[in-house]
């Protein structure tokens, strides 16, 4: 803004993070179509771009669009694989799902205008309460009541083992939050700060130090974007090789 309000900020580094209706100014209810809504279907229509169109001509050698996605499904699909074991490879859909999007929200916030869902802590929280529900729900049925196995710590002093227990329950339903908080938290705090050093760029002295700060920063959140997505499926992956393996 050119002018300060109030004594306040002349910049709002967080007014890019406020859910607006698509259409009108009114109140957002559940069912209003919001910005967050369309850049959610935007990186659901780019998911099924690449992996739909992209590859719909199988072709021996694959283009660049065909690679990408290739290279995206071999990567979730070894990372499946590797921590959950062959057992957790019907499971490798969903997994691949919540990579794809969780990427690709991530990457398409990046572009000027846009939204991030992601730093949006009710998006992540539905991510990771699925998550979370999903694997406790397939360790019961897997295992039965065997899945209690997880929180007792048949390899510590049995003296320790009570006490063990209560930390290993405990961290266990604070699973959802670190997974939610830790997602929302970068992808807010590289933005915000982009938006900082942006609002530099007006003053003529500093503006060519702001420039390449922006340039530095931008850079900086296209690795965030990718390793925030790796994270939370790696994550994701760990969780669920709980459930079908819960012994200690």
């Amino acid at each position: 803004m050119a002018e300060e309000e109030a004594g306040g900020l002349v910049f709002h580094p967080m007014d890019q993070f406020v859910v607006k209706p698509l259409f009108g100014e009114g109140p957002v209810n559940w069912y209003t179509p919001t910005n967050a809504t369309l850049w959610m279907a935007l990186a659901a229509l780019a998911i099924t771009a690449l992996l739909v169109f992209g590859t719909r001509g199988r072709a021996i050698v694959p283009n660049r669009v065909q690679s990408i996605a290739e290279l995206l499904y071999g990567m979730v699909h070894k990372m499946v694989e590797d921590v959950t074991g062959k057992d957790g490879l019907k499971y490798f859909p969903y997994v691949m799902t919540l990579f794809c999007f969780i990427l690709f929200a991530n990457f398409l916030g990046l572009l000027p205008k846009s939204f991030s869902p992601t730093s949006h802590i009710a998006v992540t929280a539905v991510l990771a309460v699925l998550v979370f529900a999903g694997v406790t729900v397939l360790g019961f049925v897997k295992n039965g009541a065997h899945f209690l196995g997880l929180f007792w710590v048949s390899s510590a002093p049995l003296a320790l083992r009570p006490v063990l227990a209560v930390i290993e329950l405990i961290s266990y339903f604070v699973r959802p939050v670190s997974h939610s908080i830790r997602l929302a938290g970068n992808i807010m705090a590289g933005h915000a700060v982009i938006k900082v050093f942006a609002a530099f760029a007006a003053v003529a002295a500093i503006a060519p130090v702001s420039v390449v700060a922006i340039t530095a920063m931008y850079g900086l959140e296209v690795l965030v974007c990718l390793i925030q997505a790796y994270v939370f499926t790696i994550l994701t992956c760990v969780y669920l090789k709980d459930a079908l393996h819960p012994a200690h």
